[in-house]
């Protein structure tokens, strides 16, 4: 699996809107609106009341704050939480192992309970017992929705809103768990979810596994590659901020 080769994965495809099933997932959102006036440039995921995880590949070199805000529905004038953006320093552009951030807050993000993180190995235990392959996940993230068919490629629409999916399970690897689409109500990731969330289990669930990085395709409905979250190496960027079960 060449992971450096695939499209980057930044929205939710054929999926409803979260409204308030996940108030702990959040987007990044630029100073100033894109041509189009959305503002949202990646999703996180609230994981202590002062820490918001997505990726790394979503800052800028030398990157020092970043804004994030929970609002199902981001407008100009909603409410925005400024803290301060910290990659893992073992990340490089080459490449997308160790492909995550964190954004650490001065004072707690109230009344919002941030998602569950997985024990270590939680994946590899799954896979042992044989449950993973019938496992289903929920992506959620904010971004383009399915993208529409154009002659010279696919239309990317963005929306602010944040959105959910179903996906099922396709292979675990070292650092990497593989979501693929498995029936016709399926959803995927597409440009705007990089950094979110995949949940392990349905709608409801917040046990945060692995977070959007990248995709197979520009048409955002075949594999998604994510960063699997209960191994030593992602443990170790996180223990660094946050308590880990």
């Amino acid at each position: 699996m060449i992971i450096g080769t695939t499209a980057p994965a930044f929205a939710i495809t054929n999926g409803p809107a979260d409204g308030d099933a996940h108030p702990e997932v959040g987007a990044l959102i630029e100073n100033k609106a894109h041509p189009d006036g959305t503002w949202a440039y990646c999703t996180g995921t609230l994981i202590s009341s002062t820490v918001f995880l997505t990726a790394a590949h979503c800052g800028e070199r030398k990157q020092r704050t970043a804004k994030v805000t929970f609002a199902d529905h981001y407008a100009s004038g909603s409410q925005v939480y400024t803290g301060r953006y910290i990659p893992d320093p073992r990340y490089t552009d080459k490449s997308d192992g160790h492909d995550m951030a964190v954004v650490v807050f001065d004072k707690p993000i109230p009344g919002i309970r941030p998602a569950q993180l997985p024990v270590k190995g939680l994946l590899d235990q799954l896979k042992a017992n044989d449950t993973l392959k019938t496992a289903r996940f929920t992506p959620v993230g904010y971004g383009s929705l399915a993208p529409a068919k154009k002659k010279h490629g696919p239309l990317f629409r963005y929306t602010d809103t944040r959105h959910q999916a179903t996906i099922g399970f396709k292979a675990l690897h070292r650092k990497w768990l593989d979501l693929s689409v498995t029936s016709k109500t399926d959803g995927s990731t597409c440009f705007g979810d990089s950094g979110g969330p995949n949940f392990l289990g349905g709608p409801t669930s917040h046990l945060l596994v692995a977070t959007t990085i990248s995709g197979a395709d520009d048409a955002c409905m075949d594999t998604n590659y994510d960063y699997r979250l209960d191994t030593s190496s992602a443990r170790q960027f996180l223990g660094e901020y946050v308590a880990l079960p």
